[in-house]
């Protein structure tokens, strides 16, 4: 039955790569790709396909890459395909109501948290942001509202205390390729049941702004170390030292003294610079990244740099 079924795969980034590589590993007969126009990257700003073109291509399926999904002539084209099941990955786009409503199966997605948590383009760096203690992903019936159809499997891993955005993106990436080849089987013989979402439960995780990135020192030291490690390795935290941006790599809270106000630096040694923050605590930075220098650990930043006790950073 695998290969009798016509599927369409939407996505874009680097999460949705393990899922269509999956469905084409295990015989479903993906007809189509759907991904994101190729975009400028880097300091050069070279047109740069996204992951899901390279590994579509890699695997000889046609791609499709619409600036605009809603654009009437574009959805035409998607249907051309005939997809009987439409699964989508991260693809960045919410679904018109006529391509939604085509497929006899559905359209079914991919989704990087436990839902009704964390909806929305960036469950990953809140669920670190907001010090959760375990994560997953959900594959759900996709509605025109944002992640909220009913859900049709999750699946639960912890997040252990040294993972990151990047670290805890390839888990969950995995885990949701998984956990689709799971749930696929099931649903095309009807042996799934729909679980509709609580509202009321519901979350959000909207893409990350410039202002999230900034550390606000006023917030206890635990709670910066999670919006550091819920920012790393993209887009980084940040906050200002003299005047220019200093990105904040790594950090550990640790146990002082004497109190100043919050951002007041403390001590610099190899280990580190010690930043007062708020509720009385401290924060020891450990990696550091000046603005247009590469990322490095203290002992290196302050070869031919000092910040002196009683400088305020975020200023």
């Amino acid at each position: 039955m695998a290969s009798e079924v016509r599927i369409v795969f939407m996505g874009t980034p680097d999460f949705s790569v393990p899922s269509l590589q999956t469905l084409v590993a295990e015989g479903y007969r993906v007809v189509g790709v759907v991904t994101q126009p190729d975009r400028p990257r880097g300091r050069k700003q070279e047109l740069t396909p996204p992951p899901v073109k390279e590994a579509a291509m890699e695997l000889g399926l046609p791609v499709f890459q619409p600036d605009r999904l809603r654009n009437p002539e574009n959805v035409r084209q998607l249907l051309e395909w005939k997809p009987d099941l439409i699964i989508t990955a991260a693809y960045g786009q919410i679904l018109p109501r006529e391509i939604l409503e085509s497929p006899r199966y559905g359209c079914i997605n991919v989704h990087a948290s436990l839902l009704p948590k964390y909806r929305g383009g960036a469950p990953i760096h809140h669920a670190l942001i907001q010090g959760e203690r375990e994560t997953g992903v959900t594959i759900m019936y996709m509605v025109e509202a944002l992640d909220a159809g009913d859900l049709l499997a999750s699946r639960s891993i912890p997040i252990k205390e040294e993972d990151d955005v990047g670290t805890l993106h390839d888990k969950l990436a995995q885990l949701g390729a998984q956990l689709l080849i799971e749930t696929v089987p099931a649903l095309l013989e009807g042996k799934v049941q729909p679980v509709p979402q609580d509202d009321n439960r519901a979350t959000y995780a909207p893409n990350i702004r410039r202002e999230d990135e900034q550390i606000d020192w006023n917030r206890s030291a635990q709670e910066l170390v999670n919006q550091i490690r819920g920012l790393r390795p993209w887009p980084v935290a940040f906050t200002l030292w003299k005047g220019k941006p200093l990105k904040i790599w790594k950090a550990e809270p640790v146990s002082v003294r004497e109190s100043a106000a919050p951002g007041t630096v403390l001590s610099q040694a190899e280990e580190g610079v010690i930043v007062a923050t708020g509720e009385g605590g401290a924060l020891r930075i450990q990696e550091l990244q000046p603005a247009g220098k590469r990322r490095m650990i203290a002992e290196e930043f302050f070869r031919g740099r000092q910040m002196k006790p009683g400088e305020i950073l975020g200023r």
